[in-house]
């Protein structure tokens, strides 16, 4: 293996493995900055010595094993230079936690899941929602700050201010480490699923890259939103983004080409489709509902996702109905994605005219000047109109908007046949 292959090795490593490896420090350090920095640590050096020595046969173990001897040197410093009771408590606790064999699979409550406790405290209320979202993010997802200011359509600078401002904040207040309890449990719930559908979301279309799709981190989200349904079973909307999340990821064979291409969804083999996951969500989504009240934002785009899932064939599925869906979530949760969803659904249960005439509404919206969907959508529909030169432009705007490079060569091919359809 070249020093190359071993660096990208490294690097999908570092994507699957640092959520588990942070949680698991901040659970000795109690401080997810000073977590994520150790972490860090261990990388640089798995960086200087894999190329040498070759990539471990577990290199998360390898990783969580550098990281805490790192940590307990950090707890030593500490008490020496501080002489504080309270640091020496911390460094025995650390030395009786990092001790227990399996240090991954220690429990210390009910939950037994460092990446749920991990979620919980950087939604504390101490936060804006903003920087929980944005830190959680970062530390769960493994996301650059790039990926998460696109995810939020808002400047890098701005997430890393966040993030950073986060951190700090968290260690001042000095957070405990774990998963609330009672009414502060609820209250930080909605922070807790935006979180997850983000993190699935980056997963499910990753927003940079030369992968089409980050199947761990969907993988990662659906866990802990299974983990959060059996935590919280009476909360409607927990069931309704876990329903949403197992019919989404119920496509991710049929997403992807043989030689890693983006299918979109209307040319997506169905039987490909994976029904077990299918039914989990049906299942999550009967859940909710039998818990009554009305349809939360997660709920609806649920109910959305199994009007695609029950369509044996593309030309079944229920446009109109979707339509109404979306319809119902602007009024729910208005913005300006949901209405450029919205409009998709109509073109197709009207024709592209109608849609057309609801996404030329969102071209001054300043939110979207950045979003490569939006001239995606409006080449889509100006080519179904038969106005091919304008389609082109729309597609090659997008390309140039997409930091994804799957992404970027669809919407470039797409360009491409609509200016061989505008000479024939």
């Amino acid at each position: 293996m070249t020093a190359t292959d071993t660096h990208l090795a490294i690097d999908a490593i570092w994507r699957i493995e640092s959520p588990r490896l942070i949680a698991g420090l901040a659970r000795i350090v109690r401080d997810v900055g000073v977590a994520e920095d150790l972490a860090q640590d261990a990388l640089i050096v798995a960086l200087e010595r894999w190329p040498e020595s070759g990539v471990p046969d577990n290199p998360g173990a390898w990783l969580m094993a550098t990281a805490k001897h790192r940590a307990i040197d950090l707890l030593r410093r500490r008490t020496l230079l501080e002489r504080k009771h309270e640091e020496l408590g911390r460094e025995l606790e650390a030395r009786q936690e990092i001790g227990v064999a399996g240090f991954e699979d220690a429990i210390d409550d009910d939950i037994g899941d460092d990446l749920l406790r991990l979620i919980f405290t950087a939604c504390h209320p101490v936060l804006s929602s903003e920087a929980r979202v944005a830190l959680t993010l970062r530390l769960l997802g493994g996301l650059t700050t790039e990926e998460i200011a696109r995810a939020f359509l808002i400047s890098e600078p701005t997430v890393a201010q966040r993030i950073v401002r986060a951190k700090r904040t968290l260690a001042e207040a000095r957070v405990p480490f774990e998963v609330p309890r009672g009414p502060e449990l609820a209250a930080r719930l909605s922070s807790v699923l935006e979180v997850l559908y983000l993190i699935f979301n980056e997963g499910y279309a990753a927003t940079a890259g030369d992968d089409w799709m980050r199947p761990e981190l969907c993988e990662d989200a659906l866990r802990l939103g299974r983990i959060l349904a059996e935590l919280m079973p009476k909360e409607p909307e927990v069931h309704g983004l876990v329903a949403l999340m197992e019919i989404q990821a119920s496509r991710s064979h049929a997403r992807v080409g043989p030689s890693g291409e983006p299918v979109l969804l209307l040319d997506q083999d169905r039987g490909r489709w994976d029904q077990l996951l299918i039914h989990r969500g049906f299942a999550a989504l009967e859940r909710g509902e039998k818990l009554g009240g009305e349809r939360g934002p997660y709920a609806l785009q649920a109910a959305i996702a199994a009007c695609h899932a029950r369509a044996r064939t593309a030309a079944e599925t229920d446009w109109a109905r979707i339509a109404t869906l979306y319809e119902s979530l602007a009024q729910l949760a208005p913005s300006p994605v949901v209405e450029l969803n919205r409009a998709v659904a109509v073109a197709m249960a009207f024709g592209p005219a109608a849609g057309l005439d609801l996404v030329d509404a969102l071209m001054s919206e300043a939110s979207l000047k950045a979003y490569h969907l939006l001239p995606s959508v409006r080449g889509d529909l100006l080519s179904k109109l038969g106005r091919f030169g304008e389609a082109r432009g729309e597609f090659e705007r997008a390309a140039s908007l997409t930091r994804n490079v799957r992404e970027r060569e669809l919407l470039l091919e797409r360009a491409a046949a609509c200016a061989r359809e505008s000479t024939n």
